[in-house]
């Protein structure tokens, strides 16, 4: 697992791929999410716009989501494990 950060919040995930979209940095990640942390994940998630920062390849862009699903939608019941699939565009000049 590897570790990303949204607006300075520590994800690990479990797949992480970069790539460049007309200069623009992209990135797209699957991460486990628990009953546990269901709520604080998707209130951060629904800010749409991060600022993300790769450690491994020392990237910082700001970027909004372009792309996200789940395989659970009932991770509000205790004990549930879902995957989130969440890709992130660099915006640019804005």
């Amino acid at each position: 697992m590897e570790k990303i950060y949204l607006n300075e919040v520590p994800i690990l995930v479990s797949e992480l791929k970069e790539e460049k979209i007309n200069g623009l940095n992209k990135l797209s990640i699957v991460f486990p999410v628990t009953s546990k942390e269901y709520h604080d994940i998707t209130v951060l998630l629904y800010k749409q716009e991060f600022n993300v920062f790769i450690p491994t390849s020392n990237i910082t862009f700001y970027g909004k989501i372009v792309q996200f699903y789940t395989t659970i939608t009932d991770l509000y019941k205790e004990g549930n494990i879902g995957e989130f699939t969440l890709s992130l565009l660099e915006i640019d000049g804005e």
